[in-house]
């Protein structure tokens, strides 16, 4: 390849990088339940409980799975992890952990690109809440502000793990990797 082209892609490349690290952070709400959320100053009941709602679904799809109650508790926790609604290809039990706050959009900002999403809470990082993706979201619960990668809705993980927790190197049953809790 030409120097030049090389050049003009590294440049492209860098680019890229630059705008996607300027993005705006984002307003956000977190909350532990829907009672919470619409005490706060300018979120009404019906949004605070459809949001939550959303996040429950969410949970299911992109909450961390083990196929240990042992392996889940080791992240997340003694009796933090609770039975998944699906199954491994062999038929056995798959656990997750227990769904401990929501993120959404700050209705105070009017109109919010923030994905309705559930948060969780490690056993080595509790005092802050984690998105299914492990990104960290906040300590506290209200609006705040996060960057725009953590607003984004996390990927779809099908990863079950075997042994070793998470943030091990153990087998998983796809080559999806993740670490909770730092």
């Amino acid at each position: 390849m030409k120097r030049s082209k090389s050049l003009k892609i590294a440049l492209m490349g860098a680019s890229v990088l630059a705008l996607s690290a300027c993005e705006e952070p984002q307003d956000v709400a977190i909350f532990e339940n829907a009672d919470q959320c619409s005490q706060q100053d300018g979120f009404d009941r019906a949004s605070c409980e459809e949001n939550m709602q959303l996040a429950k679904e969410e949970h299911i799809r992109v909450s961390p799975k083990y196929t240990s109650v042992e392996d889940c508790e080791a992240d997340f926790g003694s009796t933090q992890c609770e039975i998944a609604p699906v199954q491994t290809s062999s038929g056995g039990s798959v656990f997750m952990p227990l769904m401990m706050g929501y993120m959404m959009g700050n209705m105070l900002s009017g109109g919010s690109r923030v994905a309705t999403q559930p948060l969780y809470r490690s056993a080595d990082d509790p005092k802050n809440f984690r998105t299914g993706d492990n990104q960290k979201v906040a300590g506290k619960t209200g609006v705040s502000k996060v960057p725009a990668n953590v607003a984004k809705a996390p990927t779809t993980k099908t990863s079950t793990v075997r042994r070793g927790g998470f943030g091990a190197s153990a087998p998983r049953t796809t080559s999806s990797r993740r670490s909770f809790g730092g």
